[in-house]
């Protein structure tokens, strides 16, 4: 039997909203644990004393609920299903399976005695019109594939952090990629799978791309550079000048398909002196950098930018506002924001070199609010502070036991 990686943080979350007046929508990439996540759940609730009859289990891609997809079967199978007088759990994966869902969401949402919980891997799901017909009554909690510290707390130890996360790096942090450990072949073709799944089925498939070429050159070049400044017209540019043509539009058509199926993450920037948002050179960071090796190979390493993809997935975990902070003709890594506040971020593989340190430090400086500065580093040094700036180990912050 596969072994469950325990989704502490996760789990928390939904156990907070049980039975709260809110349909609860678990969203992410494909294969990062959202099946496993509500499994965890039913068990958790089934400790709690919560009988089998009062979960109703459906996952929409599974070829048993394949007729379900069918929104009028989805409703008659649940409604025939719902415990009187008692409450019914109901949990429905990749719910966009089910053409016009909102409509069967909405209706059982409308019933006494029901709480919903559903599941998708394409941010289609919550479109602009599926939010305006379900507004105020749902809550999202955003799923990524596993956390630096989520896959050292799976191997069974806190030793050897650099080893652990070179391993987290090149086997993948999907879940499942680390029953796999020790088979690159398997791992290669699982990675493959969930890749070809993403871009021929999610994306070719739902947006009608008949070019696959031209959408998986634009996902290598993003993926070739994380944590570069990039517009749409610079893409078309260097590709049409390695002779793949093409156009700022169609780019533009086919990174907002990367980002809608969770692969691909867009960091805006922020000007924070005139504290205002710009609309230029974003970056891009990807969900998985075992995916990146998957396309790239081992030998394509920017630790440094690697490292800054790993730290801005953690901050989204973290439920931060993630931007790209200009200051002057200076650039800070992140502007992180939340109710309580701001804190900045430089990421650096390391600073032991008085330039380096110096560079990074810099931007920090120009900074005249109060709020946390912070360096993160690879370095295996103690933490230093420089004026009210802290330089700490990055994966002792991943792993929490620095703040």
């Amino acid at each position: 039997m596969r072994k469950k990686i325990q989704r502490p943080e996760y789990l928390d979350k939904l156990i907070a909203f049980r039975e709260k007046q809110l349909i609860k929508v678990i969203t992410g990439i494909r294969r990062c644990g959202k099946s496993t996540l509500l499994e965890l759940y039913q068990e958790y609730l089934m400790e709690q004393g919560i009988a089998a009859e009062q979960i109703i289990s459906i996952n929409l891609e599974d070829f048993d609920f394949y007729e379900l997809r069918k929104l009028e079967k989805l409703h008659a199978y649940v409604k025939e299903r719902l415990v009187p007088e008692k409450m019914t759990y109901v949990f429905v994966d990749e719910i966009q399976q089910c053409e016009n869902f909102p409509m069967v969401v909405d209706s059982l949402y409308l019933k006494k005695n029901v709480d919903i919980y559903i599941t998708g891997s394409n941010a289609y799901m919550l479109s602009s019109e599926i939010a305006t017909l379900l507004s105020g009554r749902y809550v999202e909690i955003k799923m990524l594939p596993l956390s630096f510290k989520e896959y050292v707390s799976a191997t069974g130890d806190n030793r050897e952090l650099m080893r652990k996360y070179t391993a987290y790096l090149e086997n993948s942090s999907f879940p499942y990629a680390l029953e796999l450990a020790g088979h690159p072949r398997e791992l290669r073709d699982y990675l493959e799978g969930i890749y070809n799944t993403i871009v021929v089925k999610d994306i070719a498939n739902r947006h009608k791309i008949s070019d696959t070429m031209m959408l998986e050159s634009v996902a290598r070049f993003v993926f070739d550079n994380i944590g570069n400044p990039l517009s749409t017209k610079k893409i078309a540019d260097t590709m049409t000048s390695d002779g793949r043509k093409t156009d700022a539009r169609t780019v533009e058509k086919y990174l907002s398909a990367l980002m809608e199926s969770y692969i691909v993450y867009q960091a805006r920037r922020y000007n924070v002196r005139g504290k205002q948002y710009l609309k230029t050179l974003e970056k891009y960071y990807v969900a998985d950098i075992g995916l990146r090796y998957l396309l790239l190979g081992t030998s394509s390493t920017d630790v440094g930018h690697i490292l800054e993809n790993v730290v801005y997935l953690e901050l989204l975990r973290r439920g931060y506002e993630v931007y790209v902070g200009k200051i002057d003709d200076l650039e800070v890594d992140f502007v992180c924001m939340n109710a309580r506040g701001r804190i900045y971020y430089q990421v650096a593989a390391t600073v032991r070199e008085e330039k380096t340190l110096r560079r990074e430090l810099l931007s920090l400086e120009k900074i005249a609010d109060h709020y946390p500065k912070v360096i993160l580093t690879l370095d295996e040094d103690p933490e230093a502070d420089y004026n009210g700036i802290r330089r700490i180990n990055a994966l002792d912050w991943m792993m929490g036991t620095v703040e």
